[in-house]
C-alpha cells in the first residue's frame, strides 16, 4: 500500500468512527471532547509550571516541549479535539464521507464541549498548590497579555500556522510506525508552535480562564471583547490552517488514487 492511500484510509476510518460514535452514543462523544481538554489542560499545566519555575530561554524551551504532552495523550487515547476535527471534517466533506450537516455537527459539538471542559479544568487547576498564590507578574500572565496585544492580522496568521502544525503532527502520528516514533513526531512538531507562541483556539480556552482564576488583580487587556475577538479570529485562522490548507489540501492531492503523489 502506498503512503498516500494508507494515510487516506486511516483518515477515512477515523472519520467513520467519529460519525458512528456521535450518532449512536452522543454522550460518549461529548465525554471524549471533554477528555481532550482535560489532557490538554494537563499538558498546559506542566508546560506553564516549567515557565513559572525557570526563567528566560530555558523556561520557554521546556514550556514548548512539555505542552506537546497534552496532544500526545489526545492522540493515543482517542479524545476529540476541535482543531484536529477541522482537518478531519474538511477531508470528510471533500471525500463525501459525510454531509455538510454531519460534519458541522461533529465539529460544533466537539468545540463546544472542548470549551466547557477547558473552563472546568482551568477552575480546578486554579485550586491546586501549583497555581495558588501566583504573583501578578508571572509567566502565564505574560502569555495572556501578549495574546491581548496582538493585532487581528497577526492573530489570524499565527492561528493559521498553529493549526497547520497541529494537524501535521496528527497526520504524522497516523503514518509513523511504532509508538516511540509517534511520540517523537508529536513532541518535535508541536513544540514549533508553542515555542513561537502561535494561537490555538482550544489552548486559549484553557489559558484565558486559568489566568482569570489564578489572578487577584485585573489582567491588562483581558476584557470580554478582547477575549471574544481572539477566540473568533483564532478559530477562523485555525480552520484555514487545519481545515483548508492541510485537510482540503491533502484530500485534493490524494483524490486520484491511481497516481502516487506522495510516494
Amino acid at each position: 500500500m502506498s503512503y498516500k492511500s494508507e494515510l487516506m484510509d486511516k483518515l477515512d476510518y477515523s472519520i467513520l468512527k467519529k460519525q458512528q460514535l456521535i450518532e449512536t452514543s452522543f454522550s460518549r462523544y461529548v465525554w471524549r471532547s471533554v477528555l481532550a481538554t482535560l489532557y490538554l489542560s494537563l499538558g498546559s499545566a506542566i508546560a506553564i509550571g516549567f515557565g513559572l519555575k525557570f526563567d528566560g530561554s530555558v523556561g520557554k524551551t521546556l514550556y514548548a516541549f512539555a505542552f506537546a504532552l497534552g496532544l500526545m495523550l489526545i492522540v493515543f487515547l482517542n479524545a476529540e479535539l476541535g482543531t484536529s476535527n477541522m482537518m478531519y471534517m474538511t477531508v470528510a466533506r471533500y471525500r463525501q464521507k459525510l454531509t455538510t450537516g454531519q460534519a458541522a455537527k461533529i465539529l460544533a459539538v466537539c468545540v463546544l464541549f472542548n470549551l466547557i471542559g477547558a473552563v472546568v479544568c482551568a477552575y480546578l487547576l486554579a485550586q491546586t498548590g501549583a497555581f495558588k498564590g501566583l504573583a501578578s507578574d508571572n509567566f502565564l500572565t505574560h502569555i495572556v497579555v501578549g495574546k491581548m496585544e496582538k493585532t487581528i492580522p497577526q492573530t489570524l496568521i499565527e492561528a493559521i500556522f498553529a493549526n497547520v502544525i497541529v494537524n501535521l503532527a496528527v497526520m504524522m502520528s497516523l503514518v509513523v510506525k511504532g509508538d516511540a516514533g509517534r511520540i517523537m513526531a508529536i513532541i518535535l512538531v508541536i513544540s514549533i508552535f508553542t515555542f513561537l507562541g502561535f494561537e490555538h483556539v482550544i489552548a486559549n480556552f484553557i489559558y484565558f480562564p486559568l489566568a482569570i482564576f489564578t489572578s487577584n488583580d485585573p489582567i491588562q487587556g483581558l476584557t470580554v471583547i478582547n477575549v471574544a475577538t481572539n477566540v473568533i479570529v483564532t478559530f477562523v485562522g485555525n480552520f484555514i490552517g487545519g481545515g483548508l490548507i492541510i485537510g482540503l489540501g491533502y484530500a485534493w492531492l490524494n483524490k486520484d488514487l491511481s497516481v502516487k503523489y506522495l510516494d
